[in-house]
């Protein structure tokens, strides 16, 4: 197994799958029994909040970070093994908060969890680039277009600045009739190619079902693909999917809804804080968002 354990998920263009990745690569270890959590280092944008039901009270790193909870209040359960630490989505709690204790926070949850992953923001800032030196690596994340791997050359250049080590690239939307091969972006980068993920219709459809694409449909070739880059990175068998996984999408609803009763009769009987369910129904606009505009 690798002795790395807190990845820093970055990318210098917003919209190139970096959530996305962040929450398969998570999902995938979490079926595999390994304890994950996912950190939402992006803190003004607030990317991952939709999975969980966050009312305006709700606690979330933010609160953390200003020094009036602790990161056990802020998180929550997205399914069995996994869980999320979303920011808040206030401006002016944002305003309140010091980026400084997210190392505190690492290290909190370094010694919880099996793998800890920080979805951080695009572009520059103090909040962007101290988590590209917390984490024991870096994964780039971008797209073969031109404008993505050039800002993917930034991150890199930020990384080296703040101390951190790049574990390699994973190029997104991959097709084989592009004008540059994945080998070469990583080659021009002088990066490790940890992986590719090619085009795959179903990962929109993933998204606005609210399902990671590891569960929506776990045998297509995006998925695959996800759960061989987590199997690369980490050195855990991540396993393959069974024949009967995936389906239609009423067969899916109906798995997912058992699932969140079964969790639901969980949680009662333990009683535990952390067991707060995420909402599904939410999913996919975080993750949309965050594709969008992060």
């Amino acid at each position: 197994m690798s002795h790395e354990t807190v990845y820093a998920i970055a990318s210098g263009k917003g919209g190139v799958g970096k959530t996305t990745t962040t929450v398969n690569l998570g999902t995938a270890l979490a079926e595999a029994g390994e304890r994950v959590a996912i950190v939402d280092a992006d803190l003004g944008m607030a990317n991952l909040a939709g999975f969980v039901s966050l009312s305006p009270d709700s606690t979330t790193l933010y609160d953390v970070l200003a020094g009036d909870a602790s990161i056990d209040d802020a998180t929550y359960r997205l399914a069995d093994n996994i869980v999320a630490v979303p920011s808040g989505t206030s401006l002016d709690e944002y305003a309140e908060t010091s980026p400084e204790g997210l190392r505190e926070v690492v290290a909190e949850l370094r010694s919880q969890f099996d793998y800890v992953f920080l979805d951080v923001g695009a572009g520059i800032s103090h909040e962007t680039v101290l988590p590209l030196g917390l984490a024991d690596a870096v994964v780039l994340v971008s797209t073969p277009e031109p404008a993505a791997v050039h800002d993917t050359r930034k991150t890199i250049e930020l990384t080296d600045r703040a101390g951190g080590e790049i574990a390699g690239i994973v190029l997104t939307r991959t097709r084989p009739d592009g004008d540059v091969s994945p080998e070469e972006i990583a080659d021009r980068l002088e990066v490790a190619l940890l992986g590719t993920i090619p085009e795959d219709p179903t990962a929109r459809e993933s998204v606005y079902a609210g399902t990671p694409l590891v569960v929506f449909e776990p045998r297509g070739p995006a998925a695959l693909a996800y759960r061989r880059l987590a199997s690369d990175l980490t050195g855990v068998d991540v396993g393959s999917p069974t024949a009967g996984d995936g389906g239609t999408s009423e067969e899916i609803k109906a798995r997912n809804a058992t699932r969140t009763q079964s969790a639901d009769a969980t949680d009662e009987e333990s009683g535990t804080a952390d067991g707060r369910e995420a909402a599904h129904d939410d999913v996919s606009s975080a993750i949309t968002e965050a594709e969008t505009d992060g």
